[in-house]
């Protein structure tokens, strides 16, 4: 007998958990090894292997404690709400939001954003949007960072849904995309608000730019419907987002991998490299940050190329700009003192000296974006 695949079962492969699959989730991330082992290797990175196979009962019996409530999606964010709250208060110094006015609290939007962290970015769309009375968003999150099966469990349980990178060729390639397309267009009908960064990768450079190839991906769903590129991409109510930070806590990283690849013409990451850059991203200092959401996109270009920007102009002008901004772009402002001049002299000399332009050029680019036109890439 041929029994009825619901809509959901169709993303069963890509979508976060549902409220029933949380509580099993989690007894398979406290049961995971390696899960357990990269708390315990975070926490205590000089513990001895004898004392941390005695550490790791206990951590298991601790998180089994404070995790055994926890068995709904909700439960789940009102927890990482919590922990969002404390690491603030210890990373940064200030968080402020505009344009929050301009959006429904009961209307599903796609927030487009610039990527400048792996998971700060989306964590802090989450939190301003928690903050002011509006639902968390389904995150979109590439499989490359899944290569762990405890971190696919974590990232599920925390509303993502995942990007097949990994396609062997045109055809499942497609196959990929038509499937994400159909997820997002059936999440903003179900009223789940989407997050994804403006184009694959961060903008190690500082060049925040929207890649129409997410446009066109988007559209693929909609060209299957038969309905034309502007007016579906209308029914999508997306949202660009500007996120700015004060300090990127990965910088220096960031400027390695460019020098070397400029350098020696090649950069290969190591194994846990994209972890690493998490973990640093979340528990670094990351001084001011500003979250802007501009108004939904109304009137929408024909081609995918006009759109993209469109929504690069809408990210640009929306750039708050701190000191180091300044110091980086040769701008006198009344904002430099001798802390914010002391603090780009120390991030300048954690590079190679020959990587001071790739430095310069990240922190500088938001002031060249928004004071010299939108139309110079």
């Amino acid at each position: 007998m041929i029994t009825a695949v619901s809509e959901h079962d169709l993303f069963a492969d890509i979508r976060p958990y549902n409220d029933n699959e949380v509580a099993p989730a989690i007894n398979r991330l406290i049961a995971d090894e390696e899960f357990i082992q990269a708390i315990l290797h975070y926490r205590f990175p000089h513990m001895p292997g004898i004392i941390g196979s005695v550490a790791a009962p206990i951590l298991r019996f601790i998180l089994k404690r404070k995790l055994a409530k926890l068995n709904s999606v909700n439960a789940v964010q009102r927890q990482v709400a919590t922990f969002m709250d404390k690491m603030i208060e210890t990373t940064s110094k200030k968080i402020t939001v505009s344009g929050l006015e301009q959006l429904d609290p009961k209307q599903s939007y796609l927030f487009l954003s610039n990527h400048r962290d792996i998971a700060m970015d989306p964590a802090l769309v989450n939190w301003c949007l928690h903050q002011h009375g509006f639902e968390t968003v389904r995150i979109a999150i590439g499989d490359n960072l899944l290569r762990k099966p405890c971190a696919t469990e974590l990232m599920k349980l925390n509303k993502s849904f995942i990007v097949k990178r990994g396609a062997k060729g045109p055809r499942e390639m497609l196959k990929n995309f038509s499937q994400l397309s159909a997820y997002i267009k059936h999440s903003l009908d179900d009223n789940h608000s989407i997050w994804i960064a403006q184009k694959e990768g961060r903008a190690k450079d500082g060049n925040d730019v929207t890649d129409p190839a997410i446009l066109k991906m988007f559209y693929i769903n909609g060209k299957k419907q038969g309905v034309d590129f502007a007016t579906y991409m209308a029914e999508l109510n997306i949202v660009p987002v500007c996120l700015s930070y004060e300090y990127d806590p990965c910088d220096a990283d960031k400027i390695k991998e460019l020098w070397q690849k400029k350098t020696q013409g090649h950069y290969q990451k190591s194994e846990f490299e994209d972890i690493d850059s998490i973990i640093k991203g979340i528990v670094g200092f990351k001084g001011r940050i500003h979250v802007a959401f501009t108004a939904p996109l109304t009137t929408i270009p024909a081609e995918a190329d006009e759109v993209a920007q469109l929504i690069d102009q809408q990210i640009w002008q929306n750039y708050q700009l701190f000191p180091i901004n300044y110091l980086a772009a040769g701008i006198e402002h009344a904002s430099i003192d001798e802390t914010a001049a002391d603090q780009w002299q120390r991030r300048l000399s954690a590079v190679p000296e020959g990587a001071h332009d790739l430095l310069t050029q990240l922190y500088a680019a938001p002031v060249v974006k928004k004071t010299l036109g939108y139309n110079k890439q």
